[in-house]
């Protein structure tokens, strides 16, 4: 047994990495265009000010301050804005995916693109007809969209006047969002994403929330959620969580043959002893990470979450219908973003970040120029984890690395440590669906374009098979060109998955 022939190989980004165009088309702002760049060691920040004119920086993952609100500053650069302009060169960037072969590409919509405050009773029809040309193209190359509804993406204005998903009311806001791509799209779009990761969001960036707390450290967004935030943060995924059931509610409505997703961020961790305390401990924090996929996936709030509500002095509020609509409205897929594992050590400090729980380093493991560990044997782990826990079908669609890439001056990339990162996560891949019987749909390497890294909001850091011609302030011709990954992952897509070498 080898990939199944209909397997979907292919590409992910998301719009506020990706597709510039800012304030074009009627868009309007998102809470992510607020940020600045940043680099590895200093965190991205965004620039908040009261109605005194006071101002204050938060970072990425933390609250804003009560009475304040998210400004643009003079002076910073915001790579949002322009990222790397798949605004102006969808048809391309779409060229080059179908050039290598691509079955399907995993895209976002932006929010403010469509409804530019987020509560707008009307649809900006500009935004809507961008993005009936960009699924038209990727049709005219015969790869299927797999549409992201909210990716990192909060428009500005919900932050502002509503609090963020604090508020109740953004469900509604969400599901008319929802139904607009639903219905637009209901003949031309079979795989849907409700909410991006949303095992690991927080704060103001990817939740509009606002606290008095203050974090302290280097990078604010990581640590565990103090209990100050905990509270509206939990409550408020309560809420997200409601919201993509009604989705998966309304969507069955209006086509049947829909495929619906949760996704995650679920890359693995594992006790750095033997020692009791560390492998309950990862344990535990394991169940962290599994708590919002085993809502969506069963149907209601499994039995170890009062423990975590608990360790947080929470009591959820629930609506009556709330268990109604998470029980009769679970998802048909799993997916989920792998980059690395972690360790927990019971005598470390233990910190979360996008990729997972950090606390000691592997020494088994290499590491990626950013300090990410390598562990392409931890994907076959994990697959086999979803598939056991939840018996349902699960789609890889983020799996990279970040690197730094060099032009040589014939204009050829030479991205051999790429290849050899993706090779060997393929390998195990394959051995989980031949070897392990996992049902995997597809998989979709992350920033098969360069893309400006959601983190530290760099270029440099690069994912993709394509040269984008940018350095980190913006600078650059906007250039696409082909690294040797291109042509190598151009023949592993022709052989479904044989040829790797």
């Amino acid at each position: 047994m080898s990939f199944p022939k209909n397997f979907l190989w292919g590409g992910a980004t998301a719009a506020n990495q990706y597709e510039g165009g800012w304030q074009e088309g009627g868009r309007g702002i998102a809470v992510h265009d607020l940020m600045t760049d940043g680099t590895k060691d200093e965190p991205r920040r965004i620039y908040c000010q009261n109605d005194q004119g006071d101002e204050v920086t938060i970072q990425q993952g933390e609250c804003i301050p009560f009475g304040y609100r998210g400004i643009l500053k003079e002076g910073y650069y915001y790579p949002s804005h322009q990222a790397t302009d798949f605004y102006h060169h969808y048809k391309e960037d779409i060229a080059l995916m179908g050039e290598m072969g691509f079955k399907i590409y995993r895209l976002s919509i932006s929010w403010t693109r469509i409804f530019p405050n987020g509560d707008d009773e009307e649809p900006n029809e500009e935004g809507l007809r961008f993005y009936d040309q960009v699924i038209n193209e990727l049709r005219k190359y015969n790869i299927e969209p797999l549409v992201t509804i909210l990716h990192f993406d909060m428009p500005l204005h919900l932050a502002t006047k509503y609090g963020g998903w604090k508020d109740r009311r953004l469900i509604d806001f969400y599901l008319r969002f929802a139904r607009t791509l639903f219905e637009r799209w209901k003949d031309k779009v079979t795989y849907w994403i409700t909410i991006n990761e949303i095992n690991v969001l927080g704060g103001y960036w990817t939740l509009g929330l606002a606290s008095n707390h203050r974090k302290t450290g280097t990078h604010s967004n990581q640590g565990e959620t103090p209990l100050e935030d905990a509270g509206i943060k939990l409550q408020s995924i309560h809420y997200m969580l409601v919201a993509s059931a009604l989705a998966n509610k309304m969507a069955r409505k209006i086509n049947p043959n829909f495929m619906l997703g949760t996704m995650c961020a679920l890359s693995g961790i594992y006790p750095a002893t033997c020692h009791p305390d560390d492998v309950f401990g990862a344990y535990e924090f394991r169940r962290k990470a599994l708590l919002y996929s085993d809502v969506t996936m069963r149907g209601y709030y499994p039995n170890y979450a009062q423990a975590i509500f608990d360790e947080y002095n929470f009591h959820l509020e629930m609506e009556p219908e709330d268990e109604k609509i998470l029980r009769e409205n679970t998802s048909d897929f799993l997916a989920f973003s792998y980059y690395r594992t972690t360790a927990f050590d019971r005598n470390s400090p233990n910190t979360t970040t996008t990729g997972g729980q950090q606390a000691s380093p592997n020494p088994y493991l290499k590491k990626t120029p950013w300090g990410w560990p390598i562990d392409p044997e931890g994907l076959r782990f994990v697959l086999n984890e979803l598939y056991d826990r939840y018996q349902k079908p699960l789609f890889i669609v983020e799996n990279g690395m970040g690197n730094i890439d060099v032009v040589e001056e014939d204009g050829s990339i030479h991205d051999d440590y790429r290849i050899a990162y993706l090779r060997d996560h393929i390998k195990e891949m394959k051995k989980a669906v031949e070897i392990d019987h996992v049902n995997l749909l597809g998989y979709t390497t992350w920033g098969c374009i360069d893309i400006v890294s959601a983190g530290t909001g760099e270029m440099k850091k690069r994912y993709g098979f394509v040269y984008v011609d940018l350095d980190d302030k913006g600078n650059g011709s906007l250039k696409r060109m082909k690294k040797d990954s291109f042509y190598w992952y151009k023949k592993v897509i022709e052989s479904n998955g044989e040829i790797l070498e």
